[in-house]
């Protein structure tokens, strides 16, 4: 477990790293408590990444957003030759995550023509069929439960499988390729390796039988455009097939489990949003700005050197936009205590735990629908739901890039 190496502010003009990167979570309830200072006195943090190069972590909001907006932060390079790394293994090249404009407007154009806001509106009423078959199984079981296992595990994993046009069979195999795509340190560069070659042949595969027996569903729209209209290449297709899959479920998954537990500890508003339930719409972007994904957004590259937050980043730079430490921002979300829980809070769509600028997330829509959809059915179905442990029993999977709980007990 990473934590800082020095117990300096940040401030100081040593040649090396402050600190180490990922930060110290205390618990599986807690973002890392240095943020907070290096919200005021470090805002431009210079870190050493888990691949052993150095970089620099942005903190406060309104530079986090300038880190995720502005073209001089570039994803494309993170790709190229001798580009600081996050991790040890290489990202993956030819996707969205590793483009920028006018590669990656293209890109997203093309797929935001497939991934329609109908489309998600449309997959509404068989997210609910799902939902209401999973908890209809659990309802069958002898309390306590593990929530992981019986919702927020299987269901983000059947709904990108109906939305791409995937077997659902082959769940549990996107789950080993998920973890080892999301690594840190969790793998061995040799595993995440092994694990991407496995999933490559496997969408090559897939593609290949969709050209055969064409299909109506995303990843079926997606060899047609590439087929008939040459809009992208097949590395780009295959590869756009892989980050719809991991990050389609993979962030659902850990989001469902972590906003459940946050509901869970809040019991008054929990009650109130069951006897309200028009009010979760608002109240889930509210559990996304206090329930990160990660702690920070994909590597960024500086083109040039780039002054931020009253310190030069040189160009040639690794550096993160962290999103969790920007959502508690206190200069940003001035209506009540930023790191406390008010789902009623006003400002709390100005969360940016769905991204910013030309990467926002493509399946945003897809995920508010998910939590709306999940969350409201199982308050409605389970109105004695509390936690089965104690919160300090309770456990964040470690060395990856999306954090989720290891396990949910919950009884009712």
């Amino acid at each position: 477990m990473a934590t800082e190496t020095s117990t300096g502010t940040g401030e100081g003009t040593s040649a090396g790293p402050e600190y180490t990167y990922p930060f110290h979570r205390p618990s599986a309830v807690e973002v890392p408590p240095v943020y907070e200072e290096l919200r005021a006195k470090c805002p431009v943090a210079h870190v050493r990444l888990p691949s052993g190069d150095d970089g620099y972590v942005v903190s406060r909001y309104d530079d986090v957003r300038t880190v995720l907006s502005d073209l001089r932060f570039s994803r494309a390079a993170t790709v190229e030759p001798g580009a600081p790394q996050l991790s040890k293994t290489p990202p993956l090249a030819g996707g969205l995550f590793t483009m920028d404009p006018p590669e990656h407007t293209r890109l997203r154009k093309l797929v935001s023509r497939e991934f329609t806001a109908r489309r998600v509106h449309n997959l509404r009423p068989r997210i609910q069929e799902l939902t209401d078959d999973l908890l209809d199984k659990m309802e069958k079981l002898s309390p306590p439960a593990d929530l992981n296992t019986e919702l927020a595990f299987p269901l983000p994993v059947m709904v990108i499988c109906e939305l791409l046009g995937v077997p659902f069979e082959d769940r549990d195999r996107f789950r080993a390729w998920s973890d080892a795509f999301v690594s840190l340190t969790s793998h061995t560069p040799e595993e995440s390796l092994a694990q991407r070659k496995s999933m490559v042949e496997y969408l090559a595969a897939l593609v290949q039988r969709k050209r055969e027996e064409p299909t109506d569903d995303l990843l079926g729209a997606l060899v047609s455009a590439r087929d008939e209209q040459g809009s992208l290449s097949e590395h780009e297709l295959i590869t756009m097939g892989i980050t719809l899959l991991v990050a389609g479920h993979e962030t659902t998954v850990s989001m469902i489990g972590t906003c459940v537990l946050t509901l869970l500890r809040h019991p008054e508003h929990l009650d109130a949003l069951r006897e309200s339930p028009e009010k979760m719409e608002h109240a889930v972007e509210e559990l996304l700005r206090m329930n990160p994904i990660g702690d920070g957004g994909p590597l960024r590259v500086t083109l040039e050197d780039v002054e931020l937050g009253g310190t030069v980043i040189p160009k040639g730079s690794a550096v993160l936009a962290a999103i969790c430490s920007a959502n508690r921002d206190p200069e940003q979300f001035t209506d009540g205590p930023a790191d406390e829980f008010d789902p009623a809070r006003p400002s709390a769509t100005s969360h940016v735990a769905l991204g910013h600028g030309a990467h926002f997330c493509l399946g945003a829509a897809l995920a508010r629908a998910e939590l709306q959809i999940v969350l409201s059915s199982l308050l409605r179905r389970f109105p004695r739901l509390r936690l089965a442990a104690d919160v300090g029993d309770l456990r964040m999977s470690t060395g990856m890039m999306v954090h989720g709980l290891t396990k949910l007990p919950v009884t009712w």
